[in-house]
């Protein structure tokens, strides 16, 4: 499966500090509990990427639709 694959599979995505100073992105799903912890460095990191990310598609939705 790739970036550009459709899934049916549900899962529940819930972000935020943990008591040791980190940041969790904690994944849930049917037969998945997956906790990853970042540095808070990292974890701007992912924002970066994920503003990055939602500007392109933004610009591909543009171009779709003109």
């Amino acid at each position: 499966m790739g970036i550009n694959s459709e899934s049916d599979i549900e899962a529940n995505l819930q972000i935020g500090p943990t008591t040791l100073g980190m940041v969790r992105i904690y994944l849930e799903g049917n037969g998945i509990d997956l906790p990853l912890d970042f540095d808070p460095e990292e974890a701007e990191e992912i924002a970066e990427e994920l503003r990055a990310a939602a500007a392109a598609a933004r610009k591909m939705g543009k171009k779709g639709k003109g």
